[in-house]
């Protein structure tokens, strides 16, 4: 993953784009740059409900506490999406439906839960909660990360099953 010449492209997703995506965006990028990995990142929603806004002020808030930068503006998931990303994640069950029904034939990401690279669960909307569950949303995002670069360095190819 280090060495090859086109990056990967990974698109993390939850529904809104301001609380679970966007956070996993910024860990999963900050993470790879870390690492020194070839790696692009983006964020995006099931949902348009928050097109253009920026995160929520607590995602920023516990990115910024762990000294992780986030620039992001919410989107929504689009078709060309299932062209240019290798991976699609979902944050959550959820998600990880309403992406594979919207998947169009013949996409060449894979879409997977997010945490199916460790212990297989979903990350929790931390939005109606308090700082509690973006810390939780944080820690898992930290996790899964690594989990997702075990997995395509253990596999070689971005394009390999799940």
């Amino acid at each position: 993953m280090a060495g090859s010449e086109r990056p990967l492209h990974v698109l993390i997703v939850c529904l809104g784009n301001i609380c679970r995506s966007p956070m996993g965006h910024a860990v999963m990028e900050h993470e790879a740059k870390k690492k020194g990995l070839n790696l692009v990142v983006d964020s995006a929603g099931t949902a348009a409900y928050h097109e253009g806004e920026e995160p929520d002020e607590r995602t920023v808030a516990t990115c910024k506490k762990h000294g992780v930068p986030i620039d992001h503006l919410a989107r929504a998931v689009v078709q060309n999406d299932f062209k240019t990303f290798d991976y699609i994640l979902a944050s959550d069950t959820q998600n990880l439906e309403n992406l594979r029904r919207v998947a169009p034939k013949g996409s060449k990401a894979k879409i997977a839960l997010f945490g199916s690279f460790d212990d297989n669960k979903p990350i929790q909307d931390p939005y109606y909660g308090g700082m509690r569950g973006f810390e939780k949303t944080y820690e898992q995002c930290v996790q899964y990360s690594h989990a997702f670069f075990d997995y395509v360095s253990a596999n070689g190819s971005p394009t390999a099953s799940l």
